[in-house]
């Protein structure tokens, strides 16, 4: 088990609105994350999108389940991300398991998330979702 992944994922896990100072203790200042909705370049971009993402969530907080280590510094987290937003799923809690994809010296300079975007937004917005779960059942 790589022991910076799991300090990086419980302090991860901590994050909340009030608490976003601490991305500079994760991250290099020329960090990249990617994930299937967004590029970022940047601790000041990443900052940005955390401060909006807090702002439009009612509660968000993630269950790490792995701590892979390929190489040092280089590993992948799974975990499952709770969620609730008020224009979604009629504001019901939304879970959506991914992994993370990590490069690290001191900090994590590259941070590259995978999940299925459809489980995380398009499957619970009110005009497309009931089409996405249409498609899903007719390609099963």
């Amino acid at each position: 088990m790589s022991l910076f992944l799991e300090s990086f994922a419980n302090c991860f896990a901590s994050l909340d609105a009030a608490s976003l100072h601490r991305l500079d203790d994760l991250y290099s200042q020329d960090v990249c994350f990617q994930d299937p909705l967004h590029r970022l370049d940047g601790l000041a971009e990443l900052r940005r999108y955390f401060e909006s993402l807090y702002a439009n969530v009612q509660e968000l907080r993630y269950d790490f389940h792995g701590f892979d280590e390929v190489d040092q510094g280089h590993g992948y987290l799974r975990w499952t991300l709770y969620f609730r937003h008020p224009r979604l799923a009629g504001g019901k809690l939304i879970a959506v398991e991914g992994c993370s994809h990590l490069r690290w010296g001191e900090r994590v300079d590259f941070h590259r998330d995978y999940f299925d975007a459809g489980a995380l937004l398009y499957e619970h917005l009110p005009a497309m979702g009931g089409v996405i779960a249409w498609l899903k059942r007719r390609l099963a």
